[in-house]
């Protein structure tokens, strides 16, 4: 495999555990590069590479990487002075990005780049279903397990290549997208952009790179979208004019998914027959993490899982949830990172309004460091000042013993980008059937 000119027969992936190098990692694999990697715990994403051949050592260490790897490629989250790409800078092994690496890849490929605040992973998962079932064989990298494919990767054939892509830290910007699928635009990443303003400015940027043969499929009538348009050279196509469409997934957030992913199959495959796209849709089972069901408790009580770490996504989350739920809701949400939380808290207030109980968990740090500026006790604060009964939990251990009393007819559902899933998978596994 070819890489900046030079030809790659072994990569090292640092962090191979993360969603989208997991994907990347057996999309090398598949082009017959030597894989390996390694991450910092073992967890399904992990699993299922071992399951497919792939390496993954636990814990990271320096001897890990090898004088035979000709590419390292880490993730955002593994910083400069990790031991292994020390190791890899002592033996001048040329280092990418995720995304840089991504960017690299698809070069002269037909792009299809699913970009946006809320539904990305969604919207890429029923894209890629759509043009396979239409024959069209698309390569696809998805920001999660896709139970219609049992991974987070598609082999395909054709030169159509579909990636979710996420703009924080300008990560867009490394693509080269043919199609540019802009869902919706939201004020997030707040540790890299200071205000939606700034967030604006790259997916401006994003726009005006699509080049006149190309397509952008957006919603043009959105307040933070509308604008940016003005400088776009290509097609723009409104999803929103798509008619509703039949679907297993809950949800009016998942119409606006379905319409996104059937506008855009529609401009990278234009001969595509709309009976297709509808019974693609139709048989769509949804993604690890999105809206999961996961099973019931030892009560009874139904539980379910996602992966909503901003407060539209929550708070449109629990509206279907309640939507179909006879009983009572309890929420176990994990924040994700100190910024977030700090400069979304009014949202986050505002979010819970459907449920009958929070249980907040200790903020998910990741790659920040706690300034006292925020806490899952202010959070809770906030949310019962907005009416909703919530708690802040020192613990998932306390988190898990408090959801153990809901009962048949109730909902419980974990949220957030952490590893909050963990506690529904407890949850579950306690009922003996």
């Amino acid at each position: 495999m070819m890489i900046n000119g030079r030809a790659v027969k072994a990569a090292y992936f640092i962090g191979i555990g993360g969603i989208g190098m997991s994907a990347l990692a057996q999309y090398f694999k598949d082009r017959g590069v030597v894989v390996t990697g390694s991450d910092r715990e073992r967890s399904p994403v992990t699993e299922l590479l071992e399951r497919k051949g792939i390496s993954v050592a636990v814990p990271q260490r320096a001897e890990n990487v090898s004088v035979g790897v000709g590419a390292v490629v880490y993730s955002d989250a593994v910083p400069e002075d990790n031991p292994e790409r020390a190791r890899a800078k002592e033996l001048n092994i040329p280092q990418l990005s995720y995304f840089e690496m991504l960017g690299k890849v698809s070069e002269g490929k037909r792009s299809v780049a699913v970009a946006g605040t809320h539904g990305k992973t969604t919207t890429t998962g029923m894209l890629a279903k759509i043009l396979t079932d239409a024959g069209a064989a698309p390569t696809a990298i998805i920001g999660s397990i896709v139970k219609d494919f049992g991974s987070n990767y598609v082999p395909g054939a054709s030169g159509l290549f579909v990636v979710e892509a996420c703009e924080y830290r300008d990560h867009l910007l490394e693509l080269s997208p043919e199609v540019l699928v802009i869902n919706n635009l939201e004020w997030d990443h707040t540790d890299f952009f200071p205000s939606l303003g700034a967030l604006q400015e790259t997916f401006r940027k994003a726009v005006e790179r699509v080049s006149e043969d190309g397509v952008i499929v957006t919603d043009p009538s959105n307040p933070n979208i509308r604008p940016l348009l003005a400088g776009a050279k290509a097609r723009v196509i409104d999803y929103t004019k798509e008619s509703a469409y039949e679907l297993r997934l809950p949800g009016e957030f998942n119409q606006s998914n379905a319409r996104a992913a059937a506008a855009a199959a529609r401009a990278a495959l234009p001969v595509i027959s709309g009976a297709v796209i509808a019974q693609s849709l139709a048989s769509f089972q949804g993604t690890w993490r999105r809206f999961e069901y996961k099973g019931k408790t030892v009560h009874r009580a139904d539980v379910y899982d996602d992966y909503a770490h901003h407060p539209t996504a929550a708070k449109e989350t629990l509206r279907a949830l309640r939507a179909k739920t006879a009983g009572r809701i309890f929420v176990a949400f994990h924040p994700h990172l100190y910024s977030r939380t700090r400069d979304l808290l009014d949202g986050f207030a505002a979010a819970f309004g459907d449920a009958d109980k929070v249980f907040i968990a200790p903020i998910y740090a990741a790659r920040e460091i706690d300034d006292g500026s925020v806490s899952s006790e202010l959070l809770a604060e906030r949310i019962r000042a907005n009416g909703t009964d919530a708690v802040a939990l020192g613990s998932f251990d306390a988190i898990e013993q408090a959801l153990v009393r809901p009962g048949a007819g109730d909902a419980i559902m974990t949220m957030g980008a952490g590893d909050i899933y963990k506690v529904a998978d407890r949850l579950v596994a306690q009922n003996p059937g």
